[in-house]
This record gives C-alpha cells, structure tokens and sequence, in this order.
C-alpha cells in the first residue's frame, strides 16, 4: 500500500510539471504569435547587420550617400580633426580653440556645425546605426566653447548636452544673414536650415529638418554664439493645406486682403533659396517681402522692405494680422 501511495504521488507531481510546462509553452507561442510589433499593418523585423566592423582596402567608398536623402550640397564640411585631436577627452573648461575658427561670422557658424556633424547623442529607448555612432560625445565639449559667455551662463554644459538627445548626425544645408530690426544691435543674426538623422523606438532611423536663427556676439575678436532657436518643419502640412506656405499666396493675402495694401504685384525675383515679392501699394510705396524657401519648399517670410519714390529701401516692420483683427 505505501509502495502505491508513493507512486501515486509521484506521478501526480509529474503530471502537474507536464501540465504547468505546457500552460508556460502555450502562453509563450501565444505571445509570440500575436504580441509580434507591427507597422502599417504587417509584422515588424529589425534590419540585421555584420557584427564585425571591417574596411575594404584599396577601394574608396563614398559614405556620404548613407547620409543624405539628396544631392543638396552640405556646408558644415570643414576638417578640424587637428582641434579634435588637441583637445581630446578634456573637460570643456580645459579647451582653448584657436582665434582663426571664429575671424568671421560665418566661419564661427560652419566651424561650429562641422564640429557637431558627427557628433551623437544616443537617447535611451531609442535606436538608430549599429555601435558607435561618429566620434560620439567628443564634439560636444569643443562645440560649447562656440557659445558666448552669458549664454554659457544662462546655459549649462550638463542642460547644452541634453538638447542634443538624439540627434545623431547634422547637416547645415543653408546659412544666410538677415536683417536686425534694432540698428543700435551689435547682434548677427543669421538664418540656418539643418537636417539631422535621428533614431526611434522601432530601430529606425528619420531625416528631420529644422530652420532657425542664430545670434552672433563679437566678444575678443571672436564671433560668439549668444543664442540659436530652431523650428521644426512639417512635411505634410504644406501639400495639403492653406496658402501661406507659399510666398506670392501669403503676400497676396496677408497684405492684399487684409490689409487692402496692394494696389499692383510685381514680378517676383529668385535666388537660390531666397524669394523676393514685390508690390505697389495703395499708399504709393513700394513693398519688398522677402522669404526664404526650405528644403520641402516652404517660403518663410525674413524682412519687409519699403521704398518711397525717389528713395532707397529701408526695412519696415508690418503686421498684416493687426489689420485682420481690425476687419473682424
């Protein structure tokens, strides 16, 4: 009878492990088969590359194309491998940058974007490239020191860091001078657009684009950044709405009829990326809007212009919504 009884409770035991092992299995395969992540409505695989990091020798590769979605040339493309060398794993403090890099105001933005290009700020949960990405955070102590002393101070290193959170590769695409309202200034201020790669939660990399402006101080014979604010662009806002991404559109509405300030347009003249609407006012001025278009053909309006008869243009400041406040 014990010999039974022991048996009996043996093969109960068993059965309850073969029983719990096929609920684990069954569960597993359960998840497997419908917890699989999908994307625009099939199942979603990670693109898979070599473990092993190699060079082809004696052949030259053309890795610029892994970076651009276009033939778009790109600006910040300087070699300051030397500054990065010399300044090496030093605390951004220790760094001291030849004068040469900022003589001028654009050499002060190209310089500094260029040493930003490959830099890579990986953010946690987020996923793009296989390994180390560029020289990593080994820009981003030289790149501060292209900022000015008060923005420093209103900027910490740690704060400056954390706003490059995944941005992993930058391209300064345009860089261009624009007017500042407040003569007595000794502010530059210049338009940029850059485009950077960017990762995701899905492993997969995205182009985004921004444009901005950057303020330039001369501080020691050098040209400082005293401050830069970007605006990200929308690619899918422009083809299927509105008027006012359009430059002729936006000054045909904004200061036609709002404002009721066009008496006859002009035709408008292009430049590379910069647009210049012209009209004649019912006040009998001439009006110069100027804009610049993005890379996804967006015009942004930059300055306003007027020019009496027998005069030169002088910048003005108009605010064609005031006038649709007064007509409502």
């Amino acid at each position: 009878m014990r010999f039974r009884k022991i048996n009996r409770k043996a093969i109960f035991i068993i059965l309850l492990i073969a029983l719990i092992t096929i609920l684990f299995l069954c569960q597993f395969y359960y998840k497997s088969l419908f917890s699989v992540k999908m994307v625009m409505g099939g199942k979603f695989y990670y693109q898979t590359f070599a473990n092993e990091e190699y060079k082809i020798k004696n052949e030259k590769i053309d890795v610029e194309k892994y970076f651009r979605t276009s033939n778009q040339p790109v600006l910040n493309d300087k070699n300051l491998n030397a500054v990065m060398s010399n300044n090496y794993d030093k605390e951004f403090s220790e760094i001291k940058l030849p004068d040469i890099l900022f003589k001028k105001p654009e050499y002060s933005i190209i310089n500094y974007f260029s040493l930003l290009r490959e830099a890579a700020n990986p953010q946690k949960g987020k996923f793009a490239g296989c390994g180390t990405l560029g020289q990593a955070k080994l820009p981003y102590p030289v790149a501060y020191n292209f900022l000015s002393t008060d923005y420093q101070e209103k900027l910490s290193y740690d704060q400056y860091l954390k706003t490059f959170e995944n941005i992993l590769h930058i391209n300064l695409l345009k860089l261009k001078e624009v007017p500042m309202y407040n003569e007595n200034s000794n502010i530059l201020r210049y338009f940029v657009e850059i485009e950077t790669i960017e990762g995701s939660e899905k492993d997969v990399a995205y182009f985004a684009y921004y444009y901005g402006f950057i303020d330039l101080l001369k501080e020691e014979n050098k040209y400082l950044i005293s401050n830069s604010e970007f605006y990200g662009e929308n690619y899918l806002c422009a083809p299927y709405h509105g008027w006012s991404y359009d430059a002729e559109a936006n000054v045909k509405i904004r200061y036609g009829g709002w404002c009721s300030l066009i008496k006859e347009m002009y035709p408008t003249e292009i430049d590379d990326f910069v647009k210049k609407v012209y009209f004649k006012g019912t006040d009998g001025n001439d009006y110069l809007i100027v804009f610049y278009q993005l890379t996804n053909d967006t015009d942004i309006e930059i300055a306003q212009y007027i020019k009496s008869e027998g005069q030169d243009w002088k910048l003005t400041n108009l605010n064609p919504e005031k006038c649709l406040e007064k007509n409502e």
